[in-house]
């Protein structure tokens, strides 16, 4: 299991090695590091010193000021922004995806854009979004995506939107997600100092469905990596880009 690759396809080479499957909880695109603010596509497009300003006003959550300052760089740059970030978004698909071992599963996180991976996912690689499949005899049902911010990122939806894509899924095993569900404790990033978005339809299909396994990304530096509700096992699997290293799940 991996989630939070941003960019990291040297080390997705090697996750899957002696594991039956990878499972890829979503988060391929990187846009821009915040540890590092050299690395990612704005960087790339406007320097690091633009970097380091954008970094700073949404880490003190001034949203507003960062908009501003992105559509100002924009409009110097001259470019069609939408074209811009696609070609460079397809540059990082095509060497990420084709990392992927066979049989991979994967599903969607919110700054990727799922529009674009059909063309990049091989056969051996299965996208699962609101679905289920078996596995080695559990069930695993899987949903992409992330929940609306001001960060809006690519791929934001409804509340009302999610909640039918894990309603879909009915009573599964392992439910496996990119965000956690809401509980402070999971959503709360120690580093970045704030809560992202929990799903409170994830929590609740916990509590109604008891799956074995809940696991999920999303949260870089969580509070708690992994909690105990009811009788499910919640797992944050770990942010890849940065440690390198997928979260073995065995049964």
């Amino acid at each position: 299991m991996v989630s939070d690759v941003h960019g990291n396809a040297r080390d997705l080479a090697r996750a899957g090695e002696g594991a039956d499957a990878l499972i890829c909880l979503g988060d391929l695109v990187l846009f821009l590091d915040y540890h590092d603010h050299s690395r990612g596509i704005f960087p790339d497009l406007f320097g690091v010193g633009n970097a380091d300003r954008i970094v700073k006003l949404r880490t003190a959550r001034r949203f507003a000021e960062a908009r501003t300052l992105a559509a100002d760089l924009w409009a110097e740059l001259g470019v069609d922004r939408a074209t811009a970030i696609e070609e460079a978004v397809r540059r990082q698909y095509k060497e990420l995806f084709a990392a992927f071992p066979t049989p991979t599963y994967a599903t969607y996180g919110n700054v990727d854009i799922p529009a674009l991976w059909p063309e990049y996912a091989g056969p051996g690689t299965t996208v699962l979004d609101g679905q289920r499949i078996e596995l080695g005899g559990l069930v695993l049902g899987f949903v992409g995506g992330g929940l609306r911010t001001p960060m809006r990122t690519p791929y934001e939806i409804s509340d009302e939107e999610y909640a039918a894509k894990v309603e879909a899924l009915g009573e599964v095993d392992v439910l496996c997600t990119h965000i956690p569900p809401d509980v402070p404790e999971l959503t709360y990033d120690t580093v970045a100092r704030r809560f992202e978005r929990g799903s409170r339809a994830l929590l609740d299909a916990i509590h109604r469905t008891r799956p074995r396994y809940a696991l999920f990304g999303h949260v870089h530096q969580p509070l708690a990596q992994r909690m105990r509700i009811g009788a499910t096992e919640c797992v944050n699997v770990g942010h890849f880009a940065s440690t390198g290293r997928s979260y073995t799940l065995r049964w």
